[in-house]
């Protein structure tokens, strides 16, 4: 009789699981699209002193409102400075924005979330409430509001939107936190004796992180939007340092002589928004349990 290798036993679901992700995927096109553009953005922000032509304040006086040529790809702006390199620089300061900011409120989210929902009681009652008034806001008008507070700066836009956006992650934790408290395998770890703490860490955490990374997803591009907002309001990116906001609040002045100026890194914002979006949509479908193919 052979031996049966304990390992694989263990190791096959595992694979197979990530092979059925893999191949659910793959038959969703869009999202293969989202992922190849955001990834495309965000190697632009990382490599941008390499990529972009020209450094971001560098100007041609010469060459004031250019059309495009072969030496300035999407022309030049009222500086003469290269809009291709200020779009790709700003890239910087966009994804920074989204990726940092959604960091910052899953972290206070999170844990804030799984005690409301796992302890439920007044701890609960008194987090929904909460919350509830915060979800009263808009999101960029709480931003808004908090960016003029702390002061106008990239960090500070990057904790406003953190902060704006805890509000909705919180709730989204609090109801996965409900619904696996009651999952056996969490009252037979509460039956055998396991702290709250490992609980928590072990059983309930790791089975919301699929929920958590859909929801992080679809949070990037609104903090990617909130940080335009924030910069063409003056209270995001300061000039002369390059950001999408402060290239469409440059181009106002120019809409008529120059509207290409607008143009540019509003594409720029919506493909990169719609990416994200169309990735966490398809992360939301391919980690569905309900999803058959």
């Amino acid at each position: 009789m052979g031996f049966v290798d304990a390992s694989s036993t263990l190791i096959n679901p595992r694979a197979r699981r990530r092979r059925l992700l893999r191949k659910r995927f793959l038959r969703r096109p869009l999202a293969i699209v989202g992922l190849v553009v955001a990834l495309t953005f965000i190697v632009c922000a990382i490599f941008a002193p390499v990529i972009a032509p020209y450094s971001a304040s560098a100007t041609d006086f010469n060459a004031l409102l250019a059309h495009s040529s072969r030496h300035h790809l999407l022309g030049t702006d009222e500086l003469g400075r290269d809009v291709l390199s200020r779009i790709l620089w700003g890239a910087r300061a966009s994804i920074e924005a989204g990726v940092f900011s959604t960091l910052l409120a899953m972290a206070v989210a999170v844990p804030i979330g799984i005690i409301a929902g796992y302890y439920r009681g007044w701890i609960d009652a008194v987090i929904a409430r909460l919350t509830d008034v915060l979800l009263a806001f808009p999101f960029l008008v709480v931003a808004v509001g908090l960016a003029a507070i702390l002061g106008p700066s990239l960090t500070n836009a990057t904790i406003a939107l953190g902060i704006g956006a805890a509000p909705a992650l919180i709730r989204v934790a609090r109801g996965e936190a409900l619904a696996l408290r009651e999952e056996d395998y969490v009252r037979a770890a509460v039956a055998n004796g396991a702290s709250d703490v490992r609980i928590l860490i072990r059983h309930v955490l790791p089975n919301m992180l699929s929920t958590l990374i859909v929801q992080a997803t679809v949070a990037i591009p609104a903090a990617i939007i909130g940080e335009a907002v924030l910069s063409f309001l003056g209270l995001g990116v300061q000039p002369p340092t390059p950001s999408w906001g402060v290239m469409l609040a440059d181009a106002q002045s120019y809409l008529s002589q120059a509207p290409r100026l607008a143009v540019y890194p509003g594409i720029a914002i919506f493909l990169c928004s719609l990416s994200f979006n169309l990735l966490g949509d398809g992360l939301r479908d391919i980690l569905d349990p309900r999803t058959t193919r």
